[in-house]
């Protein structure tokens, strides 16, 4: 066992309030900046895939959600304790999407007093360690991290990012087994969160060299390496696990290499001057579609080059700069683009853990000179209030775009060029609101840029048929499905539309070839059981209004058009009038009891076991409803209906 005596802290070790009230000042800040998010909403970027449409996060925790969570693959992440948080949030929150903000900011406040407290035992400075982590905290380029719910897989994995940091400070000052076993244990969880902890053994390495100094302690630098070989493990295994999913980088239109190469070295200057000056900040910025000016390339090799130089000139004389340089250039290596995993450039949430490299470098390599000028403590002391305040009113702005999507996308159409994401979220935004015709005007720009996205192609088919513009719809269903060939969803809208349109034949090969894709949708069974029933084919649509049930019990028009077809089908073989009761009563349930036409068919099913007294009664209750709310016609075929019911008579197929 090797011991390393451990840092002393060197702020006034006596003041006792010191560090309680530094961690109080923290939290005090990140409330400040991000306790606004508990009033804002999802937003319509990633939110519905992790949250509003996700049918398995909705369910809360459960042992079909955990095998879920540890399983899926779906959207090119693992990260199943993510998961299990959303789940969580769910099952306390519900759809309050406050309450998921709020576990954000939770994270965020406690990952920033862990922070400190780590960074003030491995360097014993206090005052300089607050810093440093109030800073980091509330940084601008912090917005999307804190305030995305989505993103709860970058404020999960830094707390635990933090944790194994101090797991292991603790353990390279006295090793021992069950110390190291603490370290695995927290990197483990922090992978399971996000697999951008993959870099964080070579952060480990550094922290060897300073502030940990354990070459200094005559510890070989085979050891050092050695003990990370399993970490390093675990990392390449997290690396291999979601390429054994669904190929989501198909989706993005691959970048040559030497682009790639150019974005990458631009990039990282970028994310530098966006440390300095955190304007115009967006979600996302469009990848480059061509190669860069050739001096912007040149430029940032040699501003890569000449701050690297300086790392290793003074990694003696200032090895901290030397360890949050590389840790700052290091953990961004996974995400800076070299291998594409999306359609972004770069994002903010990138920066989220590399950038405490960065602030530990500049802050410990500008405060000696200073304490050298032997200037009075209050100034330093104002200037970093000061630098703090500005930071803190710069990033509540950028929180503030956060508040809904439109608001969101509108900021980042204003800071980017070009941005077809943007102008694609603004019209799904605008769309839901009802605002077709400016939907569509932005579904379109997204077009122009981008003419071969599939999702908006959908989109737009979508609300063209909305707005009874059929033939529109179906030309970008069809263009949807010839980009993607294996798209439900756009088969399932074509369905739709052609169907509306009066062409049942092809709707029926729409929706069988939407099922082919995803045998579990209940409203492509649904709406396949009504054109079959369009056309007549009642056996087959029986099969699958009971499909539709079976995945969707609370689906009020399958249970009223599967209890029609058993109440008034001309085949005998077909009727089972109880069964049509039991349905359209259900229906009926689920409707609210107020909807005439499923009262209709209440009517009906009751007419067919010999209920008449019932039929009438639901009979008449469906014609003044019919009147009620302005509908002449059904109110006149439910008379129709309601003279046979009175006769004693059941129907047969008079819909």
């Amino acid at each position: 066992m090797i011991t390393v005596p451990p840092m002393h802290p060197q702020s006034h070790p006596n003041e006792r309030w010191v560090v309680p009230g530094i961690c109080l000042f923290l939290v005090a800040i990140v409330w400040a900046v991000f306790g606004q998010t508990l009033g804002f909403g999802f937003v319509n970027f990633d939110d519905p895939a992790y949250t509003t449409n996700n049918p398995m996060v909705q369910k809360g925790v459960s042992l079909e959600g955990l095998r879920w969570a540890f399983t899926f693959l779906g959207i090119g992440h693992w990260h199943p304790l993510t998961w299990l948080t959303h789940m969580l949030d769910w099952q306390f929150h519900g759809s309050w999407a406050g309450g998921h903000h709020l576990t954000n900011v939770l994270l965020h406040s406690a990952t920033a007093v862990c922070l400190f407290l780590v960074l003030r035992n491995l360097t014993g400075s206090a005052w300089r360690s607050a810093f440093v982590t109030a800073v980091w905290a509330i940084h601008p380029l912090r917005a999307e991290s804190v305030a995305w719910v989505s993103e709860r897989k970058d404020v999960l994995s830094a707390l635990l990012f933090t944790l194994t940091l101090g797991a292991y400070a603790r353990y390279a000052r006295q090793t021992s087994l069950p110390r190291y076993l603490v370290v695995v244990a927290l990197f483990i969880a922090g992978l399971l969160a996000k697999n951008m902890l993959v870099t964080l053994p070579c952060v480990l390495l550094l922290l060897d060299y300073w502030p940990l100094r354990r070459l200094e302690q005559c510890v070989p630098l085979s050891r050092l390496f050695l003990e990370k070989i399993p970490l390093f493990l675990l990392s390449a295994a997290t690396c291999v696990v979601p390429f054994l999913g669904p190929e989501e980088s198909a989706k993005v239109d691959r970048l040559p290499m030497l682009v790639r190469v150019e974005n990458a070295l631009v990039s990282y200057v970028i994310y530098l001057w966006q440390t300095v000056w955190p304007a115009d900040l967006a979600v996302c910025y469009p990848n480059p579609q061509n190669l860069f000016p050739i001096w912007m390339v040149a430029g940032a090799v040699l501003l890569l080059a000449n701050i690297t130089a300086v790392a290793v000139f003074v990694r003696k004389s200032r090895p901290s700069f030397f360890v949050g340089w590389f840790w700052f250039a290091g953990m961004l290596v996974p995400v800076i683009g070299l291998v594409q995993i999306a359609f972004y450039a770069h994002a903010d949430r990138y920066t989220n853990l590399p950038q405490i490299g960065l602030f530990l470098a500049v802050t410990l390599a500008v405060a000696d000179p200073v304490e050298r000028l032997c200037w009075p403590r209050w100034i330093p002391a104002t200037l970093s209030v000061a630098l703090i305040a500005v930071l803190a009113m710069t990033a509540r702005k950028q929180v503030s775009y956060w508040h809904d999507s439109e608001s969101l996308w509108n900021h980042t159409l204003a800071c980017t060029d070009d941005n077809y994401t943007a102008y694609y979220g603004l019209g799904i935004a605008l769309d839901k609101k009802g605002s077709l015709d400016e939907a569509i005007a932005d579904y379109e720009k997204a077009l122009e840029i981008s003419p071969n996205f599939p999702e908006v192609h959908h989109d737009i088919g979508i609300a063209f048929a909305r707005k009874g513009e059929l033939d529109k719809a179906i030309a970008h269903f069809q263009r949807a499905i010839e980009i993607k060939p294996e798209y439900a969803e756009a088969f399932y809208g074509l369905g739709v539309a052609l169907q509306q349109k009066g062409r049942l034949d092809e709707a029926v090969a729409c929706f069988q070839e939407a099922l082919k894709i995803n045998p579990q949708s209940g409203e492509t069974h649904s709406n396949l059981g009504v054109a079959l029933q369009q056309k007549g084919r009642l056996e087959e649509a029986v099969v699958q209004y009971q499909k539709t049930i079976e995945i969707k019990p609370d689906d009020a028009a399958a249970r009223d058009n599967l209890a029609w077809i058993l109440a008034t089908s001309q085949n005998a073989e077909l009727r089972n009038g109880a069964r049509a009761v039991e349905l359209a009563q259900k229906a009926d349930e689920l409707a609210g009891g107020d909807n005439p036409v499923i009262l209709g068919t209440l009517a009906a099913a009751y007419a067919e076991v010999g209920s008449f007294p019932k039929a009438v009664e639901a009979s008449q209750k469906a014609i003044q409803l019919a009147e009620s709310q302005g509908n002449s016609r059904l109110a006149g075929t439910l008379q129709e209906r309601l003279k046979s019911y009175q006769a004693g008579q059941p129907l047969r197929d008079n819909r």
